[in-house]
């Protein structure tokens, strides 16, 4: 189990990957420099769907045993997306605590596991803005919608 310190040093370097690398897509960094565990996570819409051009801010919130649990993730601006719940918490599989699914919609390789990063986290949201998920929404009036589209 991995310590808040191990936790505050692997987001440290994590941060600093992207700092040095970024992504294309999306940029990050602290809500406050004095919190290693908050993060301001900017998503540009990727292009080609209804989000293209568009951007979304959103936070990313650490556990204090990180990497060993997911972060939760909520989008601050509004957002309407099948996956998004109306506060804007963000459901995806790789978000779900690690192991067998008690509701049994997803394998225990979908959920959460150690080694997603901030990026590979990011990149599965803006997979997500791409091709929603409407079988198991976290919000059906846009689910519903999405499958009229």
């Amino acid at each position: 189990m991995a310590s808040t310190s191990q936790a505050s040093l692997l987001l440290q370097k994590q941060l600093k990957d992207l700092c040095k690398h970024p992504v294309d897509g999306f940029s990050a960094g602290l809500v406050d420099e004095s919190n290693i565990f908050e993060w301001s996570v900017t998503i540009i819409g990727p292009p080609d769907t209804l989000y293209d051009g568009g951007f979304f801010n959103a936070v990313m919130t650490f556990p204090p045993d990180y990497p060993n649990s997911p972060p939760t993730v909520r989008f601050t601006s509004e957002i309407w997306h099948p996956n998004v719940y109306p506060d804007g918490k963000v459901c995806i599989s790789i978000l779900h605590p690690p192991g067998d699914d008690p509701n049994g919609y997803e394998l225990a390789t979908e959920r959460w596991s150690p080694v997603h990063t901030v990026e590979s986290i990011v990149l599965s949201i803006i997979s997500m803005l791409s091709s929603p998920n409407d079988e198991s929404p976290a919000n059906v009036e846009a689910a519903c919608i999405n499958r009229i589209i």
